[in-house]
């Protein structure tokens, strides 16, 4: 089990009051999460004793290369991948993947097929519509009306013009968990595989290669971290495109796709993150430290998730969108509409005492849009993360009840 109160007292954040004493409580955590200390402290530290440049010959300079080569040599471990060298880095997960976008259409011929989803985040749909300059044809997946994926259209639009399939792993509007493995095996030969894990990476463990993808993508802002992006190749893939880059950058993976100076401190920062979660489990190793705090995260996360639904749900006015949490094949999000107040008014009475929530599409348009909720402003989104509690969950629902 988690000690959740040593956990919070990581966390300066979480002793913030407003003007009438209530306590903050982040239930925005699907939007990025809050950072414990040793990340903050990580960010002052570069900045205080090695904030150089890359590859100079003084020591803050091999300081920094050091640690950018350990972030690589982390975050490899943090997704099971195969060695640093598929680990690239960006600003977000959404410039990487335009950048791979812009690759990939170099690469494919007029009359493939890519397919995306419905469900998705705009990042992981927008950035595929340059394809359709070369010809591509974008083949969309169709969204049920209980937020899980059509999987027998998914199987249908699947043909032998079939040249790439991207999706989410985990939706960020809904917090639907989807069936990539099922999606991963019904693939023709030589199809290549995406997978967006923004919003599965702050609650599961990855392993890339039994997932048997070909680039998997997440952000370090969701799981306690600062605004960095990770990008995996499967070995080898990444050096055959031909991505936008300049003459003098490094002309290998995982390097070919990165662009600029990256923000090196940040970097810092997405280090000690992952140490964050690693020190939370047990393990000979620092994987199995990895999958032992995951499945501690996930567990606590659930139980919380699920009181949240249950208790939101039975409420008269309330009509929660999405899955029960009757799987734990669930990540904890809860989605809602009011049948009185707009999500925006809710949200405004939630931040009237103290409690962080959002409201809106969250970059899953399309998705909003296939449950008819745009018009009345989307949902309010609840979202459970480490440092979250069973007396927050009950506040927040007491709120919701007086509406």
């Amino acid at each position: 089990m988690l000690n959740i109160d040593a956990i919070r007292k990581q966390f300066p954040s979480l002793s913030l009051k407003d003007k009438n004493g209530n306590q903050i409580i982040y239930l925005d955590g699907p939007g990025g999460t809050q950072v414990p200390n040793m990340v903050i402290e990580g960010i002052s530290n570069y900045y205080k004793k090695c904030n150089a440049n890359t590859h100079g010959e003084f020591n803050t300079s091999k300081e920094t290369d050091i640690l950018m080569d350990s972030l690589r040599e982390k975050a490899s471990i943090f997704l099971g991948a195969e060695n640093k060298k598929c680990i690239s880095l960006g600003h977000n997960m959404t410039t990487l993947n335009f950048s791979l976008a812009r690759g990939l259409s170099k690469l494919f011929r007029k009359g493939d097929e890519v397919i995306i989803t419905d469900l998705d985040h705009e990042a992981n749909r927008g950035p595929w519509r340059v394809l359709k300059e070369t010809g591509v044809k974008l083949i969309e997946v169709r969204l049920l009306q209980d937020g899980g994926l059509d999987y027998e259209d998914f199987r249908n639009k699947i043909n032998d013009k079939t040249v790439m399939v991207c999706m989410g792993m985990s939706s960020n509007a809904l917090g639907t968990l989807n069936d990539f493995i099922s999606v991963k095996s019904f693939l023709p030969q030589n199809c290549l595989f995406l997978l967006d894990a923004v919003h599965y990476a702050p609650h599961f463990s990855i392993n890339v290669k039994e997932l048997g993808c070909d680039f998997l993508l997440c952000s370090a802002y969701k799981f306690y971290g600062p605004h960095v992006g990770f990008l995996y190749s499967k070995p080898g893939l990444l050096e055959q495109l031909e991505t936008d880059r300049l003459v003098v950058q490094d002309q290998k993976a995982p390097y070919i796709i990165e662009t600029g100076t990256l923000n090196h401190a940040a970097c810092a920062g997405v280090s000690s993150a992952i140490d964050f979660i690693a020190n939370i489990g047990d393990g000979n190793s620092s994987r199995d430290k990895l999958i032992n705090a995951f499945s501690k995260i996930s567990s606590h996360e659930f139980a919380l998730a699920k009181q949240l639904y249950e208790s939101i749900n039975n409420l008269d006015k309330v009509n929660v969108i999405g899955k029960d949490f009757s799987d734990t094949k669930r990540t904890p999000t809860v989605s809602f509409v009011h049948s009185d107040h707009t999500p925006q008014e809710i949200c405004k009475a939630l931040a009237s005492e103290n409690i962080c929530a959002w409201d809106g599409h969250f970059y899953a348009l399309k998705a909003i849009q296939q449950l008819g909720l745009e018009e009345r402003g989307g949902v309010t989104r609840l979202g459970i993360s480490i440092y979250n509690t069973k007396e927050e969950v009950e506040r927040v629902v007491s709120v919701i009840s007086k509406l």
